[in-house]
């Protein structure tokens, strides 16, 4: 979870290991795939959305969250 002004670029940085800041993507084998993403105003408004989603400490919640944004899109309406 974080966030960028380059949505390709970063999952390119993670997919080929050339992002040296998080110990995590270096540690993580396979290709990473994109599953949820929002698009806010300032980067402000993304770190307090990050930091809000992080606060709930429940993969169950995340879960959901990402599983509300796929029907949306299968509904048409995200």
């Amino acid at each position: 979870m974080g966030s960028t002004g380059n949505l390709e670029q970063r999952l390119e940085q993670h997919n080929t290991h050339k992002y040296p800041g998080s110990k995590y993507t270096k540690r993580a084998e396979g290709t990473w795939v994109l599953v949820y993403s929002e698009e806010h105003e300032t980067r402000h408004e993304a770190v307090k959305r990050e930091k809000q989603i992080k606060s709930w400490k429940s993969r169950k919640a995340i879960e959901q969250l990402i599983k509300t944004k796929i029907d949306d899109r299968k509904n048409g309406s995200g």
